[in-house]
């Protein structure tokens, strides 16, 4: 039951219950000092800063109620528990007023103040993890997160910036794997509505008869099998932000109905003609420049003028060389420490090569090449022998044994589905619906080979 790393402070003038609570807490594991009187709990306080004070509230000298008020005012986040006898429950909890976690009335046994203590810890603990993992958020989400010193890139942070903390509805357009979804979260975990919710939908991996029941809802018995209510997208992110990714991939058909939530800010369930006002910031995001789909009768004008007020274009990392070792660097040091692998940076080779590159597959291709580098190298450097073979810029052929090469199955495979697939989207520019259907593959397979596989998609 003890929270490793805590120190306690037990505060008690009667001698006896001083040294029980002391010596039952420390058999339990935890480190515990101890004074005789507030004026000595406050000293020894302000040299330990300790986590924990379990203080009586009627004392000489200075009292509970003094001792916890200095001890807020020194360290706010201290636990302090009070113990008190019958007469005095009114001031402990007067104390918990003043900030006080619990207390404890006298006659108690030992058992009770272990099982207090312990408890009032664990909250404590709960919420320093809960602090932590909101800074880590922040973090994760934060401009540093999005790695770049080109002019390109200084751009799209100025826009961030701008945008963050409008109600501008925002459209990201970039090639596969440019980041586009840190964009829209750094958006969201930029603006006022950072601690709402921060709803992602995938567009090309939902089935076109689903995308009206995924986004909107729909009620108990609307069709075949819906046995209950189920809240909508739109729903869930109401007072954040829904991030419609690919949203040139949803059908004319949901376009019309899409225009008029966002026009109305009322969506239906399925199975109901009650509309519900939703508080939605919208943002989404397409690979295809959404003009051209309009031109090509794909996309509907009304829908692109009020999803783009705000535009973020993101440069494919071809167009921002100077980006790429930083980027490198930075997928190194990830990888290395999760890994916890001692790799001190790329050869000069390997910087060569990656300059080189297309890198048809953007930031997220990169990404997974430092990834399998940190996993295949053996030395201090990574050196080009831990880089695909495509990278190196050999002859990937299967080869037959007796040229000592054979390419492993699963390599000849995923190379094989890679061609096949770019093949399908470069016949139908990028269509991803009509691909997976000359592939013989439902679109959601297709878009999570696409992703899987780092196919590019940009036609």
């Amino acid at each position: 039951m003890k929270i490793g790393g805590h120190r306690l402070l037990i505060v008690e003038d009667e001698p006896l219950l001083r040294i029980t609570m002391a010596d039952a807490l420390r058999k339990e594991g935890w480190t515990v000092d101890v004074a005789e009187d507030g004026v000595k709990g406050a000293a020894l306080f302000e040299q330990h800063l300790h986590d924990t004070v379990l203080s009586d509230l009627v004392m000489p000298k200075l009292g509970g109620m003094e001792l916890l008020k200095r001890i807020k005012a020194l360290q706010p986040d201290t636990t302090v528990v009070i113990i008190t006898a019958h007469g005095t429950v009114d001031r402990a909890v007067e104390a918990m007023r003043e900030g006080a976690s619990d207390f404890i009335t006298k006659p108690f046994s030992m058992a009770q103040v272990v099982v207090r203590i312990a408890n009032v810890c664990s909250v404590r603990l709960l919420r320093e993890q809960n602090v932590r993992l909101q800074e880590q958020l922040e973090q994760r989400h934060s401009f540093s997160s999005i790695i770049g010193r080109s002019k390109a890139m200084h751009e799209v942070f100025d826009l961030i910036r701008l945008v963050a903390d409008s109600e501008a509805s925002v459209l990201i357009h970039g090639e596969s794997g440019t980041g586009k979804e840190m964009v829209a979260s750094a958006i969201h975990f930029n603006s006022g509505r950072r601690a709402k919710p921060y709803i992602r939908v995938s567009c090309a991996s939902l089935p076109e008869s689903l995308i009206e029941s995924e986004l909107f809802g729909y009620e108990k018995g609307a069709f075949t099998g819906a046995s209950e209510r189920r809240i909508g997208r739109f729903e869930a992110a109401s007072s954040g932000t829904l991030f419609l990714d690919e949203i040139g991939e949803l059908p004319l058909s949901f376009q019309v109905k899409l225009l008029r939530v966002l026009q109305e800010r009322q969506i239906e369930r399925l199975g109901s003609n009650r509309p519900i006002d939703v508080d939605v910031r919208f943002v989404s995001a397409s690979l295809r420049p959404l003009e051209e789909e309009i031109k090509a009768g794909r996309f509907r004008e009304d829908l692109y003028f009020r999803v783009n007020t705000v535009a973020i274009h993101l440069p494919p990392l071809r167009d921002r060389r100077e980006d790429i070792s930083l980027l490198a660097q930075a997928f190194l040091v990830e990888f290395s420490n999760e890994r916890a692998r001692d790799i001190e940076g790329f050869s000069d080779e390997v910087i060569g090569l990656f300059e080189a590159h297309s890198w048809p597959g953007n930031v997220r291709e990169l990404r997974n090449v430092v990834e399998r580098a940190v996993l295949f190298c053996r030395g201090p450097v990574i050196t080009a022998d831990d880089l695909p073979i495509a990278l190196r810029g050999e002859d990937r052929k299967v080869l037959r044994p007796s040229q000592g090469r054979i390419e492993p199955l699963q390599m000849a495979v995923e190379r094989a589905e890679v061609e096949a697939i770019q093949a399908a989207l470069q016949s139908t520019n990028g269509r991803r619906a009509e691909a997976a259907e000359l592939l013989g593959i439902s679109r959601k397979t297709l878009w999570e080979k696409i992703k899987n596989l780092d196919i590019s998609v940009d036609f």
